[in-house]
């Protein structure tokens, strides 16, 4: 488990950048890479999602898809190629994203799936996920948690690596 306290936008994108590297540098698995973000509204989902964006090299601008659901965007490197952003707030059951086609996205191994209220698909999500929990420290101070259920993946900035976990 990582914890980390961003301080303001920009910390909290910059760390989503330093993320992004990380999974870019650990390549895909057997499987799509699915990131679940947990947090109240405006405790830094999005905005971390802004730097892991930028992080993966994309220059299209990131926005919540609360209304649209999903949205692909293409990612320009050899070892991955979509990063879909979800967002489940308006979701009520597993079935609905099942019928959105979720299943196909998380086999592809060069799919990096990102998912705002993974809560309200947890029957679904993968077990190798990576769960994210943003808090509200206060107004511009956020705490991040990162957790990987099957792994843990022991980031620091600047380092990655999977490790059994007992």
């Amino acid at each position: 488990m990582k914890k980390s306290i961003t301080k303001s936008v920009r910390q909290t994108q910059k760390l989503g950048h330093r993320f992004a590297k990380e999974i870019l540098a650990l390549g895909p698995g057997k499987s799509a890479a699915v990131l679940g973000l947990q947090g109240d509204l405006g405790a830094g989902k999005t905005t971390f999602l802004q730097g892991f964006a930028r992080g993966l090299g994309l220059k299209d601008i990131v926005n919540s898809p609360t209304f649209v659901i999903m949205r692909r965007f293409t990612i320009y490197d050899l070892r991955f190629k979509n990063l879909y952003h979800i967002d489940c707030y308006r979701i009520h059951s597993a079935k609905e994203m099942l019928n959105l086609g979720f299943e196909e996205i998380i086999k592809n191994p060069k799919n990096i799936v990102a998912i705002e209220w993974p809560e309200n698909i947890k029957k679904i999500l993968p077990k190798s996920s990576i769960l994210i929990t943003f808090k509200h420290l206060d107004s511009t101070t956020r705490g991040l948690t990162i957790k990987k259920e099957k792994y843990m993946l022991q980031w620091q900035y600047g380092t990655a690596k999977k490790i059994n976990h007992h």
